[in-house]
């Protein structure tokens, strides 16, 4: 047994290894005419190319496949366990759950608006494409609801505050279904080793910086938190989610650090444009 462990962590390497391969290079067909557009409104426009790839290649499996397994409403099996009705609700939460959808453009805003950077962002958003496309493709074959609303008190769901206002956001994006793994914690967790990464190269030793990144993780830990105490979530979809995230971000570190290392002439994956 001892003797073939080396063999199967190698194994699982070089799969890793092939697979950052492929996810180091712009996907064909995709990417040509953003890169040829990439210095263009001083590099904001090309920020619009990966917004538009990330609302289709994205967005939309998430929410479509919401809606379709909402309106199908079959559940195959149920996740939940004893500590999922204990966690008790916590109306406040439901800031940081919500504040996901700040790291989208926080990551862009974090980004050096240079071409291996711009590479690497590529990058980063193919592999939330990939993951994003996994997880759509488990909550279709193995949907599950998650009904935990009832739990939430009739005043957070019928007033009118802050609170209120994001709980009602929330539940008419988001039907209760495509529950593990998490997205929410998925990408959270990514974007925050990105943004993490990405703020690090920009400037490491500065103290704004680090609070910046310390800042970040602390959300990242609340909004882990969230997606129980709002009752979006059982404790297996956040631990499956988390899966996701650190298998993602470990294939992208490999193709993220290979393309840090390209040499000029090779940087440039559509020479004839630059």
């Amino acid at each position: 047994m001892s003797n073939d462990q080396p063999n199967v962590v190698k194994g699982t390497e070089d799969v890793l290894d092939k697979i950052a391969d492929r996810l180091s290079t712009p996907w064909p067909l995709i990417w040509g005419l953003a890169w040829k557009q990439r210095h263009f409104l001083g590099g904001n426009w090309f920020l619009i190319h990966i917004l538009i790839f990330g609302l289709i290649g994205i967005a939309f499996p998430y929410f479509s496949s919401n809606q379709f397994v909402a309106a199908n409403g079959v559940t195959v099996w149920d996740p939940e366990i004893a500590i999922d009705r204990l966690i008790p609700v916590i109306p406040w939460m439901v800031v940081p759950y919500m504040a996901l959808y700040l790291y989208y453009p926080v990551t862009l805003f974090c980004t050096p608006k240079d071409d291996v950077s711009r590479l690497e962002l590529i990058v980063g958003v193919q592999m939330l494409s990939l993951a994003t496309l996994g997880c759509t493709v488990i909550f279709l074959v193995l949907p599950v609801e998650i009904d935990m609303r009832d739990q939430i008190p009739s005043d957070v769901l019928q007033g009118d505050g802050l609170y209120s206002t994001l709980f009602s956001y929330m539940h008419a994006m988001d039907e209760p279904w495509n529950a593990w793994p998490s997205i929410h914690i998925a990408h959270s967790y990514f974007l925050t080793r990105s943004i993490s990464r990405w703020m690090k190269i920009r400037s490491a030793e500065s103290r704004l910086v680090k609070g910046f990144i310390s800042l970040v993780w602390i959300e990242f830990f609340l909004l882990s938190i969230s997606t129980m105490t709002t009752k979006q979530h059982y404790v297996w979809d956040l631990f499956t989610g988390l899966i996701v995230g650190i298998i993602g971000w470990k294939i992208a570190i490999r193709a993220l650090e290979k393309i840090r290392k390209l040499p000029e002439e090779k940087l440039h994956p559509y020479p004839e444009n630059h």
